[in-house]
């Protein structure tokens, strides 16, 4: 994107149970067990296998355990009904994907031992590609994906994503985020698509299709759907409003009228139950001092009854580390421009340029690209109060763009605070996080792709200005939501 300047605690267990139910284990031996018997309707083999249930076996189903802690000792004690991995977690450094279908593969033969017989759920937070997994395909987060305004282009992603997530044997991924961000001081803001409530419905009804695929329009509504062993099951969160808290700070309160959080935040909920997502996961934020946890009133009677959600909640108690080192593959923007450019082009590479340098050589530089951003957080370490640019950005912005002609490329998952540098700039990219691929970057940089992406969110002056978005009575922003220059392909001919 150019810019020119100048639960309820028991619903895992049904969502576990459902997923034993539409396995479709055989009838083992002389003894008829119903609940193994895939000819049976799904109800009748979820109340046969609750029946015969003990109380520490229903609590195992309950609970989900981190990778790390799920030895086969454990999952058989225990009954432990799910395993996740956490952010990074993996079963080795730059592990496989052949050894991760072993360690899955491994878990599940503890849990098939067990008195029942039902296998663990393994769930990972393959948010934009499957991320902990090394080599795997790492796409630009949400907020960048919003920017494409291509439902098409996210739908494809997400099947991608499920693809990948299968290969590791792994069939159910924590993603999407459905949040509606309203404040982008809040860390997780990354995530969302939007600010606007209607953009983020339009990629939450392509991304969840492209993860579990097309469910067909005789599918009962709130029941989930995975379409096949090339899907996955996905994940609707953070429910609900944790988009618009004060302040942004994470699982804070969101204060707001019920028909605003009904208008603003909700909307993309239904559309994932329409899609047949196959859980949703419950914030740890509250709406006007309750915490979502305990809100029966927006669980039980908005989402399971009215939704007629069936399935399970999840929630979220882990966050990712920088620099896990697993993407294994990828293109700096450094490296994308080095292969775009001609072989005879000179480039002069600093991460922190002296002034006196760049002065002394500033007529034999035609253009400088200035690369700056924030550094790697994930939910609540990225809350920040200020959103200014993390040093040494700024004087880098100043040391360069106030010599030689440059364009500024921003590598961020919000807008971050510009204005006092726009006298300087000649061109600011929006690259927001933009995946493994820097070749994306220099692609249209150097003209062999146009700009097109259109801001979805709006970018403020300060963070006084907070919170302001789309719409509201008093609107004046650095940039407004929906901006941006489109450009054609450079004419090379």
């Amino acid at each position: 994107m150019a810019m020119q300047t100048g639960c309820c605690s028991a619903a895992p267990a049904v969502l576990l149970l459902l997923v034993v139910a539409a396995a479709g284990a055989s009838v083992a031996g002389a003894t008829y067990v119903r609940y193994k018997d895939h000819k049976q309707p799904i109800q009748a083999r979820v109340e046969d296998l609750l029946g015969r249930m003990r109380i520490e076996e229903k609590i195992g189903q309950m609970t989900q355990i981190e990778r790390h802690n799920a030895s086969s000792a454990v999952i058989e004690k225990y009954f432990v009904g799910s395993v996740l991995s956490g952010g990074g977690s993996a079963p080795s450094e730059k592990a496989s994907a052949a050894t991760w279908q072993e360690m899955i593969t491994k878990m599940q033969k503890a849990a098939l031992s067990t008195r029942l017989g039902i296998p663990i759920l393994y769930g990972i937070d393959a948010v934009h590609g499957n991320n902990n997994a090394y080599n795997a395909t790492i796409f630009p987060h949400n907020v960048g994906l919003g920017a494409t305004r291509d439902p098409d282009l996210v739908k494809r992603i997400g099947r991608a994503t499920a693809l990948e997530a299968r290969a590791t044997g792994i069939p159910y991924t924590f993603a999407p985020c459905v949040a509606v961000c309203r404040d982008p001081r809040w860390g997780g803001c990354y995530e969302s698509f939007s600010e606007d409530t209607k953009l983020v419905q339009l990629m939450t009804s392509a991304v969840i299709p492209g993860l579990q695929g097309d469910v067909s329009s005789k599918h009962p509504r709130g029941v989930p759907f995975v379409g096949g062993t090339k899907h996955v099951a996905a994940c609707a969160k953070h429910f609900v409003g944790d988009g618009g808290t004060h302040h942004g700070i994470s699982a804070n309160n969101t204060v707001l009228s019920f028909h605003d959080l009904m208008r603003i935040h909700m909307p993309p909920y239904y559309d994932a139950v329409i899609k047949g997502v196959s859980s949703v996961m419950i914030s740890y934020s509250s709406w006007n001092g309750v915490k979502m946890h305990e809100n029966k009133y927006l669980i039980t009677q908005i989402l399971k009854e009215k939704m007629h959600f069936r399935c399970g909640g999840w929630t979220k108690s882990w966050q990712g580390q920088s620099g896990n080192g697993i993407t294994g593959h990828g293109t700096t923007i450094l490296e994308a421009i080095k292969s775009a450019v001609d072989k005879k082009t000179i480039i002069d590479y600093s991460e922190h340029p002296d002034k006196g340098n760049v002065s002394k050589n500033e007529d034999e530089y035609d253009y400088a690209v200035v690369v700056v951003g924030e550094h790697p957080y994930a939910a609540a370490a990225g809350d920040n109060l200020n959103l200014t640019i993390p040093g040494p950005g700024p004087e880098v912005i100043r040391k360069v763009c106030e010599l030689v002609k440059c364009v500024v490329v921003l590598v961020s998952g919000r807008p971050l605070v510009v204005e006092p540098y726009l006298d300087t700039m000649d061109a600011l990219v929006a690259a927001w996080l933009p995946g493994t691929e820097g070749h994306g970057v220099a692609d249209v940089l150097f003209g062999d792709h146009g700009f097109s992406g259109k801001l979805p969110r709006t970018w403020v002056r300060s963070v006084d200005q907070l919170p302001m978005n789309y719409g509201d009575k008093l609107y004046d922003p650095l940039f407004p939501f929906g901006f941006g220059l489109t450009t054609k392909p450079a004419d090379r001919s």
